[in-house]
């Protein structure tokens, strides 16, 4: 039997969680527990996670910055989470957490066992998808993130806030799709674009050009680079995705 490494965060040592520890070991897994402190989630990134599992409770939700700490980690780490605890708690805890980024969430009381299986079968089937890999360049964090929030539950995002960046994490990880800011300070989107298209390993990214500005000068611009098109940042989330769907859609025909 295969394993893969899965972290369990719980801030309690107790029989219930000795026993998921037991079970998710017995469904293949080897498991890291860890509580809910940034420098504890930091020593787990030097692992090969499959994901993660949140026992939510009071000193997790009432305790301050831990909920946003493990936010942060999931959205680095781009993990699914399994979500364990009272209804409310659950509740408060999706909340805060990245939407893309919960994949299930299990009310006490629950069988164990039964939790333990359909966290193994979840995992098979995330890691299973040909999730397709987008590259987001924009030197708005809060925009990125939003962009990841976006499309994080059809495809897999990596995000870079600068030009520089985005060609280091390109040598890391060759993207199917780059969506670039076109009006990025220092380094501009033109110029990455031109950093792309020189070297012969990136040169058929293809690369969709991100714009706040929609006048008919501003566009002509855009599009006179020739890139593989453009999207207005005002447009609404949804048709963000659905332009991106039909980007793939249309290079698979």
């Amino acid at each position: 039997m295969r394993r893969d490494n899965i972290l369990f965060v719980t801030e309690g040592k107790n029989y219930l969680d000795e026993s998921i520890r037991d079970n998710l070991a017995e469904n293949g897994f080897k498991v890291y527990q860890c509580v809910s402190e940034k420098e504890e989630l930091l020593k787990a990134t030097q692992r090969e996670l499959v994901g993660m599992v949140l026992f939510v409770d009071d000193k997790i939700l009432h305790a301050a910055n831990k909920l946003e700490a493990i936010k942060e980690f999931a959205l680095q780490e781009d993990l699914p989470i399994f979500l364990l605890g009272q209804k409310e708690d659950i509740i408060r805890a999706q909340s805060v957490l990245p939407p893309h980024t919960v994949r299930e969430s299990y009310i006490r009381p629950i069988d164990i066992k039964d939790m333990s299986l359909n966290i193994r079968m979840s995992v098979d089937r995330f890691s299973g998808e040909e999730r397709r890999n987008i590259l987001v360049v924009d030197d708005s964090g809060a925009y990125l993130r939003s962009v990841r929030e976006w499309l994080g539950d059809k495809y897999q995002v990596t995000l870079a806030n600068s030009g520089t960046m985005a060609i280091k994490s390109m040598t890391l990880k060759k993207p199917d799709l780059i969506l670039l800011d076109y009006e990025m300070p220092v380094v501009s989107g033109k110029q990455v674009l031109e950093m792309i298209r020189w070297e012969p390993e990136f040169s058929e990214i293809p690369v969709i050009f991100l714009t706040g500005k929609n006048d008919k000068a501003s566009i002509m611009n855009v599009m006179g680079l020739k890139p593989d098109g453009y999207l207005l940042k005002s447009m609404e989330p949804t048709e963000i995705v659905r332009a991106v769907d039909e980007f793939f859609s249309k290079q698979r025909l």
